[in-house]
């Protein structure tokens, strides 16, 4: 396979640099341009890199993602390490991080090149705001939930602090339990979500066992991937079940 040349940090930087306006994509758009070299990306994927953190892209108020050429620049960089050198995402994302730092990552595999709109102060500060430590007080002020509820939401298991702090995840929970409350479902009415949930990540881990339990990095990355487009098949048939339920209170 032909690779292209490599380009410095330093020279990316300047390209980065010149003012031009943004190229927005969509994922349908993102995919097309990358489907004739990696033929095996899915939208699922693309989803699951953004969970990752190895993009970042921006939503519209309806919550529709866009992607910039970074972005796309960055998909091809995962993805041909993955493809042709079967490293696994956390190997990536050191890669991903350093570039980010404006640094030349180590024992980068020869004739992998970083195209210049990888490199963007903008946008490492975006990806760096998505791995986010936050404080109970963060947590309270950014989901709108009382001091009350946040106890509760741990005591029935829904969040789990780490040192002292919340992720993104617990966020999101406590955001959806927020709006929730005012429906008059508090946390305890909330269990079943959780044991549901417990059994959903069961049925993940018993599909994925025969890759997970292989040691190379390869097989932890298809595992990985595997387990994240299985998880957003078991949402949507979930979501499928109960629309069925809700439109026959229409009848």
């Amino acid at each position: 396979m032909n690779q292209p040349a490599r380009r410095t940090l330093t020279d990316a930087r300047s390209h980065s640099g010149r003012s031009r306006p943004p190229v927005i994509f969509n994922i349908g758009e993102v995919l097309a341009q990358l489907s004739e070299d990696f033929p095996s990306v899915t939208a699922s994927k693309i989803r699951f890199y953004e969970e990752k953190g190895l993009i970042a892209p921006q939503r519209t108020p309806a919550g529709y993602r866009q992607f910039r050429e970074a972005d796309v620049e960055r998909l091809r960089f995962v993805l041909a390490l993955q493809r042709d050198h079967y490293l696994p995402l956390k190997v990536i994302r050191d890669y991903l991080d350093a570039i980010d730092r404006g640094e030349g990552p180590e024992n980068l595999p020869p004739g992998v090149s970083i195209a210049p709109r990888m490199v963007s102060d903008e946008f490492a500060v975006e990806l760096k705001s998505r791995a986010r430590r936050l404080s109970p007080e963060q947590l309270r002020a950014e989901s709108g939930a009382s001091g009350e509820l946040v106890a509760s939401l741990v005591s029935f298991g829904l969040i789990a602090a780490v040192d002292g702090h919340f992720d993104d995840h617990a966020l999101r929970v406590a955001k959806a339990c927020t709006a929730l409350s005012s429906h008059g479902l508090e946390p305890r009415h909330l269990r079943p979500f959780q044991a549901a949930a417990e059994r959903e990540f069961g049925l993940v881990e018993r599909a994925v066992a025969p890759l997970s339990s292989r040691r190379d990095g390869a097989s932890q990355a298809r595992a990985a991937e595997t387990a994240r487009e299985i998880s957003e098949l078991c949402l949507s048939l979930h979501s499928a079940l109960v629309q069925d339920r809700i439109s026959r209170m229409d009848r």
